[in-house]
């Protein structure tokens, strides 16, 4: 009876309770000493250089200690994670595949990786960073990434890209000149969190995602920072954009989604050597909303840009409420055939450019600020009549359109423009 007790004792004891620690060198092959440990085992990597991609089959933990490298040879994937409950931490890993067809990747995390963690590591290489290969429920924390500048932008793989996944943290990575900083595609219920996103082509880029939250990110010298696409009930909270070129914020096919407490700050259109932009007609916009329905703009902060919104292709039946547009060469192109109303109950934007009155001392202007009149419109047609904008007779022709309401063109209209900015103790760019 006592023997038998003892044999129900050690089979119920959970699997960590039974885990073994060993030490692995580089004078082995890496997968050889991987093949040596059980489920649960843990494997400390001491500093120097292991090559050779490895597999990891089964549930276990492996730790760098120092400088431990793992280096892919310039082939297929550097770690392959095909086990759930795996613990991938304090490793540099460089030097993978560049193919970006068999999707090469300094990690590689199989659909059979559930619960796996990859935290605080180093990667540099050309093809993909991390790859989630529709998998649930994995943590991907605190890693740098860098991408192969040898390489166009467009032939490197992306930092992080996340494909068909479902339940994933993505948090406080630092990722740089990679082709996309995290790509998620066909994928739910991720969230990214306090990524560090620079020296990009997108920050961030969903494509055909649904109910993902993405707060307290920041990009800044990538050429969008946040890439929104053919996605819906996205949850955008509190990131930031600094200085990124053409757009802060891209929307393209949203809705149902909520973007709120975010600021985008100096968005310009880069120039080339003469002053001229690259892009024919172009402007760096804090935000461009295209062909996006029912969303809620909330208590964002778009300043300092060349445009502050602009919105086209039927972008309209969205609430912009609580915002502030400081100092936007041009706060909002609108180009579109119905009026929309930025207001409501008695609340609405604010404007740096505002030049109404506040006679009851409500904080409220008394006269709506309407940004964009006919001669807007006829500008934005064609924008070589930009050099008579002050001159004479485009005055004349506002003060008409002013006067007679009739030449009056369809626009954003907001009825209860804010006279103080809503914004401004929470600005932190």
């Amino acid at each position: 009876m006592r023997y038998l007790f003892w044999v129900l004792l050690f089979f119920s004891l959970p699997v960590s309770s039974l885990a073994a620690e060993y030490q692995a060198t580089p004078d082995e092959p890496l997968q050889a000493q991987l093949d040596r440990t059980e489920s649960g085992d843990r494997l400390i990597l001491a500093p120097g250089r292991y090559t050779g991609s490895i597999t990891i089959d089964h549930p276990m933990e492996i730790r760098g200690t120092g400088q431990a490298i793992i280096d892919g040879q310039g082939q297929d994937h550097a770690v392959t994670i095909n086990a759930p409950q795996v613990m991938l931490e304090g490793l540099e890993i460089v030097n993978w595949g560049r193919n970006l067809t068999d999707l090469d990747a300094g990690v590689f995390v199989t659909e059979n990786a559930t619960g796996s963690v990859i935290r605080d590591n180093r990667l540099e290489g050309p093809g993909f960073g991390i790859w989630l290969d529709a998998v649930t429920d994995v943590k991907v924390i605190d890693n740098g990434i860098r991408g192969d500048t040898a390489l166009r932008s467009q032939d490197r793989g992306n930092g992080i890209h996340l494909f068909n996944v479902r339940d994933v943290l993505i948090e406080g990575n630092d990722i740089a000149r990679t082709r996309d900083g995290i790509y998620i595609d066909n994928s739910s219920q991720s969230f990214l969190n306090r990524n560090e996103l620079h020296d990009l082509r997108y920050g961030i880029h969903y494509m055909y995602a649904y109910d993902n939250h993405l707060e307290g990110n920041l990009t800044f010298d990538t050429r969008t920072g946040y890439a929104l696409m053919q996605s819906k009930r996205l949850t955008v909270l509190n990131n930031r954009s600094v200085n990124d070129e053409n757009y802060g914020i891209l929307m393209n096919n949203i809705t149902g989604s909520r973007l709120e407490g975010n600021r985008i700050e100096g968005i310009r259109q880069p120039v080339n050597a003469r002053g001229e932009g690259k892009l024919q007609g172009g402007d760096g916009k804090a935000i461009f909303v295209y062909n996006s329905q029912f969303n809620e703009f909330l208590d964002n902060r778009f300043a300092k840009s060349d445009i502050g919104i602009h919105l086209t292709a039927g972008s309209e039946d969205n609430v912009v409420l609580g915002n502030a547009f400081i100092d936007n060469r041009q706060q909002v192109k609108y180009v579109a055939t119905r009026s929309q109303e930025w207001s409501k109950d008695g609340s609405g934007n604010y404007w740096s450019d505002y030049m109404g009155w506040d006679m009851n001392n409500d904080g409220i202007g008394d006269t709506a600020y309407e940004p964009n009149d006919a001669m807007d419109r006829l500008l934005w047609r064609y924008p070589a009549a930009r050099l008579l904008m002050n001159s004479p007779a485009i005055l004349a022709l506002r003060w008409v359109q002013r006067q007679f309401p009739v030449f009056k063109a369809e626009g954003i209209k907001d009825s209860a423009p804010l006279l103080a900015d809503p914004t401004l103790d929470k600005a932190d760019i």
